[in-house]
């Protein structure tokens, strides 16, 4: 099946470069190239591509607004090709992805360079696996109503001394959103593993602290976690917990293709603080964390999934769900309310 696809570019000699570097799998196609966001929304309608890889600095519209609006009217999996040097990156591409971008890449490196093949590979097989993407209209008018929350699978404990969370495709957003509904004085901490593409992950956190006021840190070895603050796992490092309530960052290999993996994180956690965990996982393609969170369930856990409704990517909750993994099924805004809610072992 062939994957079609637009380029939003404001660069002639860019969005040439992309078509190239896309054109030279046979199974995508180039079917449109325009150069602002506000031809971009037309296109999209018009075209109704498999995937839109978008800019974000341009004229009249600037990539930000043309994802909002895309994902408004006729919602496409967008992939933000960053202009910028990966370790360098700024809050921008962050920002777009919680516009509703599903992913973020950085623009392959020029011909001749010898990072080349492997750039421009990236770009190709990210784009590959966002054209599988179902994406949901994301973004509805002031004053849609909200569906209604999804009923309680089993009634969990409401006790805990720490929160995991894990998500990937989506996951930004949603993670915003839960973390503004959080207190200030959260008693317990927050820990996050979210599936990005190398170098954004500390942008990410400076900004998911900046939209939701809530603390975020990148996980740093040996810190001891505080509450009423989150930690990120950084690039390349699976995150977990020591006993003593102490973070543990490993280099070990991936798991489910993914390091950081949520998996480490959730398994770390059957072994040093179940049952006195509150484990949650977000929208995202595979099954990363799933088998973990059945384990979590088990040992007597609080074990939440994403709903279907409101997930871009219904494929780790999904899959939770479908292994009888978790013991609530809710939307965002009542993912916060439970774990607000929530007090520590021997407290009320």
């Amino acid at each position: 099946m062939t994957i079609t696809v637009l380029i939003v570019e404001d660069s002639p000699v860019v969005a040439e470069f992309l078509s190239a570097v896309l054109g030279s799998d046979p199974a995508i196609h180039v079917v449109g190239v325009v150069s602002d966001g506000e031809a971009a929304v037309e296109a999209a309608r018009r075209l109704r591509p498999s995937v839109i890889t978008m800019d974000i600095h341009m004229p009249r519209v600037d990539g930000f607004d043309a994802t909002r609006r895309i994902m408004e009217t006729c919602p496409t999996p967008i992939v933000i090709v960053s202009g910028s040097v990966p370790a360098g990156a700024g809050h921008d591409d962050v920002r777009a992805v919680a516009a509703g971008a599903v992913a973020t890449v950085a623009r392959p490196s020029g011909i001749g360079h010898p990072d080349h093949a492997e750039s421009a590979r990236r770009l190709v097989e990210m784009v590959k696996l966002m054209s599988e993407v179902k994406v949901i209209r994301r973004w509805p008018r002031v004053g849609a109503p909200k569906p209604d929350p999804a009923p309680l699978l089993h009634e969990g404990p409401r006790v805990a001394r720490v929160i995991a969370i894990g998500a990937s495709t989506g996951g930004p957003p949603v993670l915003q959103s839960i973390l503004s509904g959080l207190p200030a004085g959260l008693p317990m901490p927050v820990l996050i593993v979210q599936h990005m593409a190398p170098g954004f992950v500390e942008s990410f956190a400076g900004w998911l602290e900046q939209a939701s006021g809530f603390p975020v840190r990148m996980a740093a070895e040996g810190d001891l976690m505080l509450p009423g603050h989150a930690y990120v796992a950084p690039d390349g490092w699976h995150l977990g917990v020591r006993r003593g309530a102490r973070l543990l960052l490993s280099d070990a290999a991936p798991e489910n293709g993914m390091r950081p993996a949520v998996s480490f994180l959730f398994r770390s956690l059957v072994s040093t603080m179940a049952p006195h965990v509150a484990a949650v996982l977000l929208t995202g393609m595979g099954r990363d964390g799933v088998d973990e969170l059945k384990r979590l369930k088990q040992a007597g856990a609080l074990t939440i999934a994403q709903d279907q409704t409101s997930s871009v990517v219904f494929g780790m909750p999904g899959q939770a769900v479908e292994a009888g993994a978790v013991s609530h099924v809710l939307p965002p805004d009542a993912i916060a309310d439970l774990l607000a809610g929530l007090s520590l072992p021997g407290h009320s």
